[in-house]
């Protein structure tokens, strides 16, 4: 194998110094420019594995060296070198498509973790295997858009958004944009945000050294020490506490955790990808999420499309979940009948994929042979009972009765504990996750 080759951009003698001589002990050969114009004459002439460039140059800036590459060297990841403290300038070029930042001064322990992630990046596929390649099913425009930026994304180290409805796939996109990047062998570590008690939040993220309270019996690492490496995914990130919003904040930005009951920081090189069904912004502006912290997530977004954007694709999705749910309980797949898959197609899954695969396996145990019919699904009816003349005591049609008596409850509860989800459940009596489940269904957000 040839010896891959490093372009270094930056109009500073000594730091050129600095970042050849750790390249070159890195296994790298390495070639300098110290001008916008000298980067790109070199990028047209030679194809390179990795650049890294500042961000100030003599005659431009480096976000000109970043855009270059994008559109004429997708296979070359570009890192831009910003100085200490400037967020806007490291988001700007996560935007135009860096594969990473390094703040000044230049760590030389970050420098190395962005070079290794940077070198070992798969390279493109063509459109066709990566479509065949994945396990986001179906052709419609709205999820072609999807396959095709997770390709992107998986190429680059800037935090990604994940939005959508409950079900729609978050987790999943998220997945295989970490299986597709540089970071594909190190961890996926998923953390449901909203399910973690406030008082465990920071030991639980960072970790704690034995002593550091009751019960810690032995230092123990957190989400970001067990992501090291890899990628950190938080999902409904919006229910994160203010409180630990900032300590998020610090971690993202310095790149370093401390545990607690610790005196010092450790450093930690994750990949922060992020998914709520909430309206982040709209939590932006009720103050419930900081905006430092939003804009250091939300810098590049991915919206996943509902079921009901994709309707004709139900068909292909549902015949593929009924082959993994044979699979797993060792089974010959089961059909849909004609009537069935019409009546899928015209359903409106508020729950999405997931509640597509809950009415499946519910079909699968209640159908009398392999072939599941329209009754078997046993669908919610929709917009049946525009007919029936309300009561004015408010009590029929009897499932819209249910739903507010049900909603007051809820509300109640989370209003006697602030709106802690965890503590609501408990008071209601039910668990945390079909709590999750009623609010969703009763769109309580």
């Amino acid at each position: 194998m040839t010896t891959p080759t490093a372009l270094i951009v930056d109009d500073e003698a000594d730091i050129l110094e600095l970042l050849e001589l750790t390249l070159l002990r890195m296994g790298l050969d390495v070639e300098r420019a110290m001008t916008v114009k000298e980067a790109l004459t070199r990028l047209q002439t030679k194809n390179y594995q990795l650049c890294l460039t500042d961000m100030r140059l003599p005659d431009g800036v480096g976000l000109e060296v970043v855009k270059y590459i994008g559109s004429h060297c997708p296979d070359t990841p570009v890192a831009v070198i910003t100085a200490y403290g400037s967020t806007e300038n490291a988001v700007e070029a996560l935007k135009s498509g860096a594969f990473d930042y390094i703040s000044k001064p230049v760590s030389l322990e970050q420098l190395r973790a962005v070079v290794k992630s940077a070198i070992s990046l798969p390279e493109t596929k063509s459109t066709k295997q990566s479509v065949e390649d994945s396990t986001l099913l179906g052709d419609s425009a709205a999820i072609k858009h999807v396959r095709s930026l997770i390709e992107k994304l998986a190429r680059s180290q800037a935090p990604v958004y994940i939005t959508g409805e409950s079900g729609s796939g978050k987790e999943l996109a998220a997945r295989l944009i970490h299986e597709k990047g540089g970071r594909h062998d190190k961890p996926f570590v998923p953390v449901n945000c909203g399910a973690i008690p406030e008082n465990l939040m920071e030991s639980e993220f960072f970790g704690y050294k034995k002593g550091a309270f009751t019960g810690a019996d032995q230092d123990r690492d957190g989400f970001f020490q067990a992501a090291n490496g890899g990628t950190l995914f938080l999902d409904e990130v919006a229910d994160l506490p203010l409180v630990m919003q900032v300590k998020l904040l610090r971690a993202i930005q310095e790149k370093k955790v401390r545990k607690v009951g610790a005196n010092q920081e450790d450093p930690v090189d994750i990949r922060i990808i992020s998914a709520t069904h909430q309206n982040l912004a709209a939590c932006v502006e009720s103050g419930k999420f900081r905006q430092d912290l939003y804009y250091r997530l939300n810098v590049i977004e991915l919206r996943m499309p509902s079921l009901r954007e994709m309707s004709d694709d139900v068909p292909s999705i549902a015949k593929a979940i009924l082959v993994r749910l044979a699979k797993e309980i060792g089974v010959a797949a089961s059909e849909l009948m004609p009537e069935a898959v019409a009546a899928l197609k015209k359903y409106d899954f508020p729950g999405n994929v997931r509640e597509l695969e809950n009415i499946l396996e519910r079909a699968l145990a209640l159908c009398g042979d392999s072939k599941i019919s329209e009754e078997d699904l046993y669908l919610t009816p929709q917009a049946e009972t525009t007919s029936i003349a309300p009561d004015p005591n408010g009590k029929w049609p009897l499932p819209d009765y249910l739903d507010r008596v049900e909603k007051e409850a809820i509300m109640e509860a989370l209003e006697k504990t602030r709106y802690n989800k965890t503590a609501a459940a408990k008071l209601l009596g039910i668990t945390f996750r079909a709590l999750r489940y009623r609010l969703d269904r009763l769109g309580i957000d």
